[in-house]
């Protein structure tokens, strides 16, 4: 291969890391800034704690081996002959985080409301320290939603909204509390005008569970959707969607999900990808192990071969090198993709190695992870949130 043809691939990889590290943090920080929504949700003075039917937990945690905010910018592809797996397995870490703040975010919201002591169905108005917009927040026995029924259903409304088509709802919450079961919808825009002017048609949905259904003791389902995308002439690897799967069972974690990028660009023009991943982790160890696809977004397949093998990133990457240039040397471009083999391995500080298990103890991971299979791209495109 000739040093020019090694340079542009070079470049053109670097180039997509670089933006997309961008991206992440973007992303990353968008969702942490969500944090001060739940303050704007609550009343303003509170009471004196008792009781309350709202649940402690709403949320599965998940190891920082494969959930990170580290969204440092690798300096490896500079200097050496070879795409480092660091550089695309990162960004793994940081969706499954992205998810994970959406998560801590319903969290955080249930444990501010359950200072109320809600223990009975009750209504109330208060002004948003945030937004300083009035607020209702009604809480009602008995519900139905997503085809079940619910103990309990607790709804936030921006008062001023309420003739919106979203009818100003800020937060529906729907749960159970023996077992806890319970889906809960943010709306962002109406929980604080001030922090989310630029993205409000953004919603957030986590529905968790502890009854034991799915195969797992506890599990939860985020899902993002309406993420405000950035011009694609400055970032076109910005993300619209996300959905992400969370199991536990003991000491393992499972993780499987998509994220949809739009506008996204690799290496030969083709526009749209979906980012399909599958993951298992031991959070007594904090490792785990994991496979990436980038199939287009607009695939329609649901079979873990398709999405993890066929599109896997050495497949996709090598496909668009050779179709931007059919001449080069295949040696040169198997030895610069060789840290993009699947599964990619990791421990509390971020990935290790590609291919090849640093030793025995991922192999009950391995197992773990190779029973899981994201969702079809094509439903993360077209993925939509509404409340009740």
């Amino acid at each position: 291969m000739c040093i020019k043809d090694e340079t542009k691939i070079k470049n053109s990889i670097n180039l997509k890391l670089k933006v997309m590290k961008k991206l992440n943090l973007i992303l990353v920080i968008a969702v942490l800034l969500s944090a001060p929504f739940f303050q704007s949700c609550e009343k303003n003075e509170v009471p004196p704690k008792t009781e309350s039917i709202i649940p402690e937990s709403f949320k599965v945690d998940i190891p920082d081996a494969i959930s990170s905010a580290n969204t440092q910018k690798s300096a490896m592809l500079a200097n050496v002959d070879t795409l480092q797996g660091n550089d695309i397995y990162q960004h793994l870490r940081t969706f499954i985080y992205v998810g994970e703040s959406a998560a801590d975010l319903v969290q955080n919201i249930m444990l501010g409301i359950a200072v109320y002591d809600i223990n009975h169905a009750m209504s109330l108005s208060y002004e948003s320290d945030e937004d300083g917009r009035i607020k209702n927040l009604e809480v009602i026995e008995g519900s139905t939603f997503d085809g079940q029924s619910w103990e309990y259903e607790l709804t936030i409304t921006d008062a001023n909204s309420t003739s919106n088509a979203d009818e100003g709802k800020a937060l529906q919450v729907f749960w159970n509390v023996s077992p806890v079961r319970g889906i809960a919808i943010i709306k962002p825009y109406n929980c604080n005008r001030n922090e989310s002017a630029s993205s409000p048609d953004a919603m957030f949905k986590v529905t968790y569970s502890e009854a034991g259904d799915m195969g797992y003791d506890k599990h939860m389902i985020i899902e993002i959707a309406e993420l405000p995308l950035e011009d694609p002439l400055e970032n076109c690897y910005s993300i619209s969607s996300l959905k992400m799967f969370v199991g536990r069972n003991g000491d393992v974690v499972d993780v499987y999900g998509n994220t949809d990028h739009p506008n996204a660009i690799f290496i030969n023009g083709d526009v749209g990808f979906d980012w399909a991943f599958a993951a298992s982790s031991s959070k007594i160890n904090d490792i785990g192990v994991a496979e990436v696809g980038l199939p287009s977004n607009s695939l329609d397949a649901s079979d873990r071969t398709t999405l993890l093998e066929t599109y896997s990133i050495k497949n996709v990457f090598s496909e668009q090198i050779y179709d931007q240039w059919p001449t080069i040397d295949s040696v040169s471009v198997q030895t610069f993709l060789h840290n993009t083999e699947a599964p990619g391995f990791f421990d509390r500080n971020g990935f290790i190695q590609g291919g090849t298990a640093p030793n025995s103890q991922y192999d009950n991971l391995i197992t773990s992870m190779m029973n899981l299979t994201p969702y079809n791209p094509l439903d993360i495109k077209n993925l939509s949130i509404s409340f009740k």
